[in-house]
């Protein structure tokens, strides 16, 4: 561990995910789309994946019949991992969860989930009140409109969360081209760089990238 530096590694945090249901991807209307935010939350998932990150996932109101499960595109990226289904907004508040997160023995949290002013931001409010550090993935949650989820960044920055995006986290964990985790970490990326030109040119994926990614350049 290297809790003497300012960025984050992959030896200190723990990956949560929380209430990626289909019935929150369908009224996503935040500058991220539903399409891209699944991609990105993919690409979390991957990354934790490769990097031996432990993962809390959970879910709100499947046992109520109010939502589905997990999406499955996301599921699939964490075979056994279950969900923890609660009734309670705010994570935190649920005993499960707060023991899942806590068995992962990291007091460093990246935090992804939606809606972004909702599920996401109560569970990292009470994570920091409870002594964790928070980052959250902007571009991998969404909110039901643009000023709602405007409003929840603004509420987690005021408490002290800090913002990042998804193949941020990738490379911040790894970090170093000559590190044991660049491997695995070339193999995630270059995934992403082949998926994200399908869906958006928002994404900014060099020719060279393309080609390396698709087999076609020499590493």
């Amino acid at each position: 561990m290297t809790s003497d530096l300012g960025v984050w590694t992959a030896d200190d945090c723990a990956l949560v995910l929380i209430d990626y249901q289909q019935e929150m991807f369908e009224v996503i209307r935040s500058e991220t789309d539903a399409a891209l935010v699944e991609l990105n939350v993919r690409l979390l998932a991957k990354t934790a994946r490769a990097f031996d990150v432990p993962i809390v996932l959970s879910t709100v109101g499947v046992g109520y019949g109010l939502n589905g499960p997990t999406l499955p595109s996301i599921q699939s990226e964490l075979d056994d991992i279950e969900a923890i289904d609660r009734s309670s907004m705010n994570a935190f508040e649920d005993q499960r969860f707060r023991e899942a997160v806590q068995a992962t023995g990291r007091k460093r949290l990246i935090v992804g989930g939606l809606h972004t002013e909702i599920c996401l931001t109560f569970a990292s409010v009470q994570a920091l009140k409870d002594g964790y550090d928070v980052m959250y993935v902007t571009d991998a949650v969404g909110g039901r409109s643009q000023a709602a989820h405007h409003t929840g960044i603004e509420r987690l920055a005021h408490a002290g969360a800090v913002p990042t995006t998804a193949l941020a986290v990738t490379t911040e964990l790894f970090r170093d081209w000559a590190g044991p985790l660049a491997g695995p970490a070339l193999d995630v990326i270059y995934w992403y760089f082949r998926e994200a030109p399908k869906l958006t040119d928002q994404v900014g994926v060099a020719e060279a990238e393309k080609l390396a990614a698709a087999g076609q350049l020499a590493r």
